[in-house]
This record gives C-alpha cells, structure tokens and sequence, in this order.
C-alpha cells in the first residue's frame, strides 16, 4: 500500500550516470573548479543549444548574470532595464554592479516583458540623460519571451540583451535555443531546475574570446605572470568538477526531463480545463516551452488561496506567481513601467507541482485533492 509522501514543486531528479562523473573526479583528484567534467559539461551544453555558442559553467545563474553585466561595462550609476515579473537573481547582481534597475511589465501573450513597454522606458530614460547600458528579459517558467521583437528594439537603439533562460534549457523559439537568441545567454542548474548540478549556471557567448574573459573573470582575473598578480577585480565563479560530472549525467536525460514535464502539463491541462475559473497559457506559433513549471491562472486571488492552502494541507507543496520586482520591498524606490499585467498574474497565478520524477499517483492524488475544493 502507498503511503502518503511530500510532494514537491520541482525537486531533484537523477539519470543515473552522474555517480559515475562524480567518482571519476574523485579517483583522478580533480575536485578544483577545472577539470574535464568542467570542458565536457560545456561541451554537451554547446553541443545541445547549437548556433555556435561558447559556454562557460559557473557556480550559479546569478553569478552568470553578474559576469555578463561586467562583459557589458555596465558599472556604478549606469541603467539596466529588467522584466519585472521574476526571480530576484535576475535583478540582484545589477545592483552588485552599482547600477540602477528599471523595470520593464509583461505582455499576457507569454507572461514576458512587453516589447511596447521595453520601448517606452528607452525612450523615457534617454529623454532624461539616462540611456540603457543593458536589457534583462526573462524566459518565464521555460515560455520564450517575444525575442524578435525585444531584439529589434535592442537593435533600433544599440542596446544589449542579456537572455536570462534560467527556467528555459530545452525551450525554443522558432527552432532556436532559448540563451542563444540574443547578445549573452545565461541558465540555471539550482536544484529546482529542469536539470540540476545542485548549485551552478552556465554563461552562453557568442565567441571563444567572450567566453575565456567570462572564465577569467570568475576566476579571480588572475593575471598571466609566475606569481599573484591581478590587474582587474575578479569573482570566485566557476564551477567544480565534481558538480560538472553531475551536470554531464543530467544532459544525458535532458530530454526525457523536457518530455516529463511537459506531460505534466498536458494532464493539468486535460483535467482541469473544465473549471471554468482555471486557465492555462498557451504556447504562441513558433515558441515551445519546456514547461519547467505548470501554471494556472485562476479567477481570483481567493480562489488562488483556496487551492494553494487546500494542496497545502495535504503536504503538497504550490507556489504562487513570482511577485514582480517592482511590488518587492527592497526595490519599493525603483523606476518602473508598469501595465498591471504581472500583478494580476501575481494575484490570480499559481504553479502547480511540476517535476519530472512525478508519478501517476501523484498527479492523480494532485487531482483529487483539488477536484474536492468545494465551490470550486
């Protein structure tokens, strides 16, 4: 007989050959951030998002996202327009930089930054002596953002983008990678991800040269000389070799991963579209998400709350929407263009359980619970 387990929203799950890379590491003494788990995982990361990218394996995608920012130039009193509706890593490091965030509202088309909006706040910050130095979108839950139309707008005003695809490995957009639509590309192997090193990121370039200045960065910029000798201010970045081999023996079932978490939502979306209060965004013509996360977008915030709790009583674990940067406290003084989209979708959104390594079982009992709310 089952027992009743946690579930979780996205939790770890091995292949199986990551031991292997692990023990190799061991046994050969390359437990420092390089070593051939560290090349090999870079490899497989080029081999799979393609268009000629160079990748270099950090210790985190917020890390990632920093070294990006420091390629960029961008430093103390300098503008980074940034998607509102995210993660808190994709904001933090500009301010590690010194710059100021502004941010940018989404569409409800993908739940993304609005190319209208991005436009707007160019327009507004040169008219005020403040151009851009950088543009942070974001590929929500794994859904590509609008990426021809944001990069037209970078182009038309010679601004770079860095694409954060924290939640993305495996989505595309027209056939595309998502990381490598846009100047600097950057992902996530956080243990929540659709592939995991525990902790760790990777920074994807467009050139070898772009990315051996990544890696000296995020290895304390060391310069080439027979002692200590550092000419320009580095980071403690880069990636181990121990928790690159688990990253070589997760690539090796990323798109199983990808097939899984899209089956998810296929269920959600079969079982509970006949609530006429629950909704599902839709992939639009040419993007395809990996579905990291399985989201509904729910009539209410009371209705959001009732299930949320409900599942919670269970010890079934939801989340909701990510509360948009410009509603957090510590960014309460930030300039902002605002629409009102991502704060209803922070209202009336919620994910739901979304790993790859659920059962059956579990979505069933997912599904029972919530079919039980009563007034639903």
């Amino acid at each position: 007989m089952l027992t009743k387990t946690k579930i979780y929203l996205s939790s770890p799950h091995m292949g199986g050959t990551e031991q292997d890379y692990v023990n190799e590491a061991f046994q050969t003494n390359w437990i420092a951030p390089l070593g051939p788990n560290v090349n090999g995982f870079e490899n497989d990361i080029e081999s799979y998002v393609g268009n000629d990218k160079k990748v270099a394996v950090l210790s985190s995608g917020t890390a990632s996202i920093h070294i990006a920012l420091e390629l960029l130039g961008v430093s103390k009193g300098d503008e980074v327009l940034c998607q509102s509706f995210t993660f808190s890593a994709s904001a933090n490091p500009i301010l590690y930089q010194g710059a100021t965030p502004v941010f940018i509202d989404s569409e409800s088309d993908t739940w993304n930054m609005s190319p209208e909006l991005l436009e707007k706040a160019i327009n507004d910050r040169i008219e005020n002596y403040k151009k851009p130095k950088a543009i942070i979108a974001v590929h929500l839950y794994g859904m590509p953002y609008k990426a021809k139309e944001i990069n037209a707008i970078a182009d038309r005003y010679n601004i770079p983008v860095i694409e954060d695809s924290a939640e993305a490995l495996g989505s595309t957009y027209f056939n595309k990678s998502c990381g490598t639509l846009s100047t600097l590309g950057i992902l996530s192997f956080n243990g929540n991800k659709i592939i995991t090193t525990s902790g760790g990121g990777a920074l994807i370039t467009p050139d070898e040269d772009t990315k051996n200045r990544a890696v000296f960065l995020s290895t304390q910029a060391r310069d080439n000389a027979p002692h200590y000798q550092h000419s320009t201010v580095g980071f403690n970045y880069r990636m181990s070799n121990v928790l690159a081999g688990i990253g070589r023996g997760q690539m090796a079932v990323i798109d199983d991963r990808v097939e899984a978490r899209r089956r998810n939502y296929e269920f959600y979306k079969k079982q509970l579209s006949t609530y006429s209060n629950i909704e599902f965004l839709e992939e639009p013509e040419g993007f395809f998400s990996n579905r990291w996360l399985t989201c509904i977008l729910t009539d209410s915030f009371e209705t959001r709350e009732k299930i949320r709790l409900t599942l919670l009583e269970d010890d079934i674990e939801s989340r909701p929407l990510w509360k948009p940067m410009h509603m957090q406290p510590v960014f309460k003084d930030a300039i902002h263009f605002s629409n009102g989209t991502s704060e209803d979708l922070f209202n009336r959104g919620l994910c739901l359980p979304s790993g790859s390594n659920l059962s059956q079982y579990d979505l069933d009992r997912i599904l029972a619970i919530i079919s039980k709310i009563p007034n639903l």
